[in-house]
């Protein structure tokens, strides 16, 4: 691998981090709330995601 072109594996690894998180926040905000968690409100950023009546 060329020196100069470290950064193209770098930046797939942040995108991949970054798109895992925010993913994996939106999925734990949609989900039931841990214990203790019941009562919390969901932030105004976080999009609503419908379930399924069928499932």
């Amino acid at each position: 691998m060329v020196q100069g072109d470290l950064w193209i594996p770098i930046a797939v690894l942040v995108v991949g981090f970054v798109a895992a998180v925010t993913i994996g926040s939106i999925a734990w905000y949609n989900s039931k709330r841990p214990p203790g968690w019941e009562e919390t409100q969901r932030p105004d950023y976080i999009p609503k995601v419908d379930q399924d009546e069928n499932s």
